[in-house]
C-alpha cells in the first residue's frame, strides 16, 4: 500500500483493482487469455485485480486497449466540470441584449444578440468593418442602404458597415441573431458554396 501518497489518491488506486477484475468477468475473459492479448504475465495480471500489486501506467494502457475502453475508464478518474462557457450579456446601445462569443481578441469577433423591434423609422448608421449576420430565430427586418429586406431563420446577410445600415426585430418579437464582426477589410472565408 502506499502511505505516502495523499488519501484521495490511495482511494483512487484501491479502485482498480475491483474494476479490472469486473471489466475481464464482464469480457468473459481468463487470465491467461487477457495473458496473451496485452503480453501482461497472468501472475502480474492477477496480483492487479488482487490489489497486491500497484497499477502503472505501463501496465494499465495494454489493457485499456484490449477492453477497449479509455484509460480514464479504469482509474476511474472524476468526471471534468461543467464544460459550458459562461458568458455574460450586455445591453445593445439602441435596445437589445449582446451576449459576446469569442474569448479572445483577434480580427473576427463572434455574437449572439437579442434584437427587439425597434420602430417603423431606420435610423440608419455606418462605422468602419465588415459583418456577417445569421438569424436564428424570429423575423430580422435589414435596411443596407437602398434596400429594405426581411431574413428569417437560417437566412443570412454580410456587408460593409461603412454602408449606412439599420436593423430591428421586423414584428413585435424579438429575433435572435448570430453576428460576426471584423474590422475593415476582415471577411468570413467561406470554403464551400452550397447545393444549387
Amino acid at each position: 500500500m502506499d502511505t505516502d501518497r495523499p488519501a484521495p489518491y490511495r482511494a483512487v488506486l484501491d479502485e482498480v483493482a475491483p474494476r479490472l477484475r469486473r471489466l475481464r468477468t464482464q469480457r468473459g475473459l481468463t487470465l491467461a487469455a487477457l495473458s496473451e492479448e496485452t503480453g501482461i504475465s497472468k501472475s502480474t495480471l492477477s496480483r492487479l485485480e488482487s490489489g497486491q500489486r500497484r497499477p502503472s501506467l505501463e501496465l494499465l494502457l495494454p489493457l485499456a486497449a484490449a477492453y477497449h475502453v479509455p484509460l480514464d475508464d479504469l482509474v476511474g478518474a472524476p468526471e471534468v466540470g461543467d464544460p459550458r462557457v459562461r458568458l455574460t450579456p450586455r445591453p445593445l446601445v439602441h435596445g437589445g441584449t449582446v451576449v459576446p462569443l469569442t474569448r479572445t481578441p483577434g480580427p473576427l469577433q463572434a455574437y449572439k444578440m437579442l434584437i427587439p423591434h425597434r420602430g417603423t423609422e431606420p435610423d440608419l448608421r455606418t462605422h468602419e468593418g465588415y459583418e456577417w449576420l445569421y438569424v436564428l430565430d424570429g423575423r430580422l427586418r435589414l435596411v443596407l442602404a437602398e434596400h429594405d429586406l426581411i431574413l428569417g431563420p437560417g437566412e443570412a446577410a454580410e456587408f460593409d458597415t461603412r454602408l449606412p445600415h439599420w436593423f430591428s426585430s421586423a414584428d413585435e418579437r424579438s429575433v435572435e441573431v448570430l453576428s460576426l464582426f471584423g474590422r475593415q477589410g476582415e471577411r468570413m472565408h467561406v470554403r464551400a458554396k452550397p447545393s444549387g
